[in-house]
């Protein structure tokens, strides 16, 4: 099963999981962070991806929703959110 794929596309982050499509603008993104729990600290957060044991969890907290995206990627996945941050 494929993961989860992050795209900058004008001024928002593109979030794809399946059939699911999120789109982020990047002025409300508040910060992004590792999250070490396993269901994540954030409660009432949007969860994308698979949460499995051994995969790693970022949360994208924005003005006005989290979302945490459990993934085996994250490396790629935080370079990529971060660079579309910067030359957003």
């Amino acid at each position: 099963m494929p993961g989860i794929k992050i795209t900058k596309a004008d001024e928002e982050l593109m979030i794809e999981w399946q059939l699911a499509k999120i789109r982020i603008p990047l002025k409300e993104i508040i910060e992004v962070t590792e999250d070490d729990t396993y269901g994540g600290k954030e409660a009432k957060a949007i969860r994308i991806g698979m949460p499995q044991g051994t995969t790693d969890r970022i949360l994208i907290r924005t003005k006005k929703q989290a979302y945490l995206l459990f993934t085996t990627n994250k490396t790629s996945i935080l370079n990529t959110i971060h660079s579309a941050r910067i030359n957003g």
